[in-house]
């Protein structure tokens, strides 16, 4: 494992088994590296609670509760859609915290308005607001993911 994604990884696992806390992970175009990542780390049954790999917008709408109208009038790679994202993991799981990200990791796929490189990711604790931001990524198709799962994984970070 990359040793800046295992340290984030591992400080998170920290915190949130000071704090008792479990987390859950909506993911799309890291399509389960933060699962992956999470659970390199034995024990990690201890505090990750379950991740939801939504690569199709059915599955965000099956899995996660993302409604089809938000898909419609914003796409995949938006801000309403990961803060659904992120409230439906809470909302399907038993987790104190949950994360989700949807992007464009490329090569193609891309366009004007949502380049490649283009990720939106959510953070929320239960009983509180999202966190929502856009992170614009250079590099190739694992790049993009790689830098997406760090930021995932130090938001998380961040929100506790």
């Amino acid at each position: 494992m990359n040793n800046e994604l295992e340290q984030s990884a591992r400080e998170l696992a920290a915190r949130l088994l000071d704090r008792k806390l479990k987390l859950a992970a909506a993911e799309s175009c890291t399509g389960g590296w933060i699962a992956k990542v999470v659970t390199d780390i034995a024990g990690s049954s201890d505090w990750f609670e379950r991740g939801f790999v939504t690569y199709s917008n059915a599955a965000k709408q099956e899995m996660l509760g993302v409604r089809a109208e938000t898909l419609a009038a914003h796409g995949a790679v938006s801000e309403p859609v990961v803060r659904e994202m992120v409230a439906g993991a809470l909302a399907h799981s038993h987790a104190d915290l949950a994360l989700s990200v949807s992007g464009i990791a490329g090569p193609g796929g891309g366009a004007p308005e949502k380049p490649v490189g283009s990720v939106w990711f959510a953070w929320q604790r239960r009983g509180a607001e999202a966190v929502a931001t856009c992170h614009h990524f250079s590099g190739d198709r694992e790049a993009v993911r790689r830098q997406a799962v760090l930021v995932a994984l130090q938001g998380a970070l961040a929100i506790l």
